[in-house]
């Protein structure tokens, strides 16, 4: 009888720490849904840099070209890359972000327009290490979105060479709020693909170290679709194959 009643009293009380935790926990989740927000957005400390590139898709508002041309203004970098996906054989994303620089007080001359084919972040970051090597950067100034800023962060640092110092400054973006993100469905959209977007990078890039040299390896992306199809994923016919299949 006596173990009979010690184990009613233990479950009894095991119940009451699990109602108390709960209880805590339901307290507490704004500070903690906020605190959870708070991880994604980096924003480093500025310094003169080489060039300032502004990563696509910027949103309706153009909050990241924005960004960049306050950064530019501010003589931060000498130049800056609009980098965005071709919607078009004529036409890319990148000529609408060079258009809202050069509404922003961007001259023409100090906009270098990126447009590729690239379907996430890594993939961005491998064609725009070409670019960085050839040009011979060294002080790389980052702009996208706030919630981001630390993939993006994540995934140049380990695209490029070692040689290329890489700093962020996220742009606020009016679909992510960090102190209110749980309250619309957009926010909860962009909070779990982020999540999900960086322990895919994570993953994809476990084994990578900053390289020594510019040359451009495929995405693990890129190789899934190399052996599918039996394929090279790196010429540039098998590449546009490849954008056209994802």
């Amino acid at each position: 009888m006596k173990g009979e009643r010690g184990s009613i009293i233990f479950r009894l009380l095991v119940l009451l720490l699990l109602c108390l935790f709960a209880s805590i926990i339901y307290l507490a989740r704004h500070p903690l849904l906020r605190t959870a927000a708070q991880f994604w957005i980096v924003q480093d400390s500025i310094e003169p840099a080489d060039i300032i590139i502004v990563l696509g898709d910027d949103d309706f508002a153009a909050h990241r070209t924005t960004e960049a041309a306050v950064l530019f203004r501010a003589r931060w970098a000498p130049a800056v890359v609009a980098s965005g996906r071709m919607l078009r054989p004529y036409a890319s994303i990148a000529d609408f972000m060079a258009r809202d620089l050069g509404s922003q007080g961007v001259p023409e001359s100090a906009i270098i327009r990126f447009s590729h084919r690239a379907g996430n972040t890594l993939e961005e970051a491998e064609g725009l290490r070409v670019l960085i090597t050839e040009k011979g950067w060294r002080r790389i100034l980052l702009v996208t979105s706030n919630y981001h800023a630390r993939r993006a962060r994540y995934i140049f640092r380990k695209v490029l060479p070692a040689s290329v110092s890489v700093e962020v400054a996220g742009a606020s973006d009016p679909e992510f709020q960090p102190d209110t993100w749980w309250e619309s469905r957009q926010g909860r959209k962009t909070f779990f693909l982020e999540t999900v977007g960086y322990l895919v990078a994570i993953w994809e890039l476990r084994e990578q170290r900053p390289s020594s040299s510019g040359g451009n390896q495929p995405s693990t992306g890129a190789l899934f679709w190399g052996l599918l199809t039996g394929r090279s994923p790196q010429t540039a016919e098998n590449q546009a194959l490849f954008s056209l299949h994802r």
